[in-house]
C-alpha cells in the first residue's frame, strides 16, 4: 500500500460525452448479467470490446455459470468484487478467482476455458472486460495469470481515495499488468463523500467509467450509479478529474486504439471474415484450445 500524491496535476478535466445504462442479457448458462459496453460502441471504444457488469445475492442468477466456451483473438479481464468462481482451461490452468481478485487472460490463439462458481449462497458481483489485441498477437500463444487481492498494487491519496491499480500507473503506482501495444489503464477508485479523484490519461487513449457504488460528478455532471460515463476525446484535456456526492466506487478504464478492423462471431474476434472463418473451421475440427 503507498500513501501517493499526483505525479502531477490535471490541468484540464475530460468531460462526459454521453452516459450508458447497459442491456440486461444473461450469458454462458444463464448467468444474469448487465451488458454496458456492446457491440455498437466498440469503435468508440477501442480497443475495448465488451464490458459485463454481474452482481446478485440470488443463486439462481450465476449458479450454472459458465459451461466450457471458446475464445480467439482478444484477452479477457475478470475483477470478483465478491464471490468465488473456479477457472479452468484447455491448456492446462485451473485456478479460484476469489474477492478482490482478477484474472487476466489472453486467449490469442485460442482457448477453450470454463468460469464456474465454487459458491451455493451468497453474493456474487464483478466485471469482466474483453481487450482487443492487436493483428499481430491475435494467434500468439495463450496466457493467463491469477491475482489474488493482496497482489495488486494499491494506493491511498490524501483525501482518503483508495486505489487498485489493475492494469497501468496511477499516482506513480505501476500495476499488475502492462501491455506495450493497448497500454490499458484498470482502476478500481473507492472514494468517501466529498473526496476527489485526479487522474493523467493520454489525449489519444479512449476511456470511461462506470459507477457500482454511490454517484459521482465529472466536470458538474452527475455520472449515477449503474451508469457508463464515456469520456470526451478532448486535445487540450490531459486527464479526468472525479468527485464524489456521496460515497463512491467506480472503475476507471483508458487505452490507446488500435484502429483495426474488428470482426465478431461470438467469442471469436478477428480483423477479417476469413480469418472467423477459420477460427470457426478449426473449433469444429478439434484445432482451437489443443496444447501445442
Amino acid at each position: 500500500m503507498s500513501n501517493s500524491t499526483p505525479t502531477h496535476a490535471v490541468t484540464v478535466s475530460r468531460t462526459v460525452e454521453r452516459l450508458v445504462t447497459g442491456q440486461a442479457t444473461s450469458d454462458g448458462a444463464g448467468v444474469k448479467l448487465n451488458r454496458v459496453l456492446t457491440q455498437d460502441l466498440q469503435h468508440r471504444l477501442d480497443p475495448f470490446l465488451m464490458l459485463d457488469a454481474f452482481g446478485s445475492d440470488k443463486p439462481d442468477d450465476y449458479i450454472a455459470g459458465f459451461p466450457d466456451h471458446p475464445h480467439r483473438g482478444f484477452e479477457t479481464v475478470t475483477y470478483m468484487i465478491a464471490g468465488r468462481m473456479l477457472h479452468r482451461d484447455s491448456a492446462g490452468h485451473e485456478g479460484l478467482l476469489q474477492n478482490g481478485g482478477v484474472q487476466w487472460m489472453t486467449a490469442g490463439k485460442g482457448v477453450i476455458h470454463s468460469e464456474i462458481p465454487e459458491q451455493e449462497e451468497g453474493v456474487m458481483e464483478g466485471f469482466q472486460l474483453w481487450l482487443n489485441l492487436h493483428s499481430t498477437e491475435k494467434m500468439n500463444a495463450p496466457w493467463y495469470r491469477d491475482f489474488q487481492n493482496d497482489q495488486l498494487p494499491k494506493l491511498h491519496t490524501p483525501s482518503g481515495v483508495a486505489v487498485t491499480v489493475i492494469a497501468g500507473a496511477s499516482h506513480g503506482v505501476q500495476g499488475a499488468v502492462t501491455r506495450e501495444i493497448t497500454q490499458p489503464l484498470y482502476l478500481d477508485v473507492h472514494m468517501p463523500q466529498g473526496a476527489r479523484f485526479e487522474q493523467t490519461l493520454p489525449a489519444d487513449h479512449n476511456a470511461f467509467l462506470y459507477v457500482y457504488r454511490g454517484e459521482v460528478t465529472i466536470d458538474g455532471k452527475a455520472v449515477p450509479l449503474q451508469r457508463m460515463a464515456i469520456l470526451a476525446n478532448t486535445a487540450q484535456a490531459d486527464g479526468v478529474v472525479i468527485e464524489a456526492s456521496a460515497d463512491a466506487k467506480l472503475i476507471l478504464i483508458s487505452g490507446k486504439p488500435l484502429k483495426e478492423p474488428i470482426v465478431q462471431y461470438g467469442p471469436f474476434v478477428m480483423n477479417s471474415k476469413d480469418e472467423i472463418y477459420q477460427a470457426l473451421s478449426d473449433f469444429r475440427d478439434g484445432r482451437l484450445g489443443e496444447k501445442a
